[in-house]
């Protein structure tokens, strides 16, 4: 069965970078189209940034300018460069199909601080 593996993670201080990996078990992310999504405490988990399979790129406006994401089809492997970071960043991150992520796919995430 498919699953997706996310690192990358850690504490870092505002205005720092950060870049995160997801590895997928199988083909999925040479497939489909993928997004990372995020879930801070008390929120709803929500859409960060997608890329299809050609390399076509959204970001949420409270990124843009700040991360990208990218994807390495050899790899099967899709990444997140996060610059500039905010407090308001802090998450756990998550990798996934975009639109309609499977919920079987939803893995551990990999938690994301950004404090001083």
């Amino acid at each position: 069965q498919e699953h997706l593996v996310e690192s990358g993670g850690g504490l870092v201080h505002p205005g720092g970078s950060l870049r995160l990996s997801c590895a997928a078990s199988g083909s999925i992310i040479r497939l489909l189209s993928m997004g990372w999504y995020r879930q801070a405490p008390g929120k709803q988990r929500e859409l960060v940034a997608s890329i299809t399979r050609g390399g076509t790129t959204t970001y949420a406006d409270s990124v843009k300018g700040r991360f990208t994401i990218s994807r390495d089809n050899a790899q099967n492997a899709m990444y997140l460069q996060m610059n500039s970071l905010k407090p308001e960043d802090t998450a756990v991150y998550y990798c996934n199909k975009y639109p309609n992520p499977l919920p079987a796919l939803w893995g551990q995430g990999t938690q994301v601080t950004v404090s001083s």
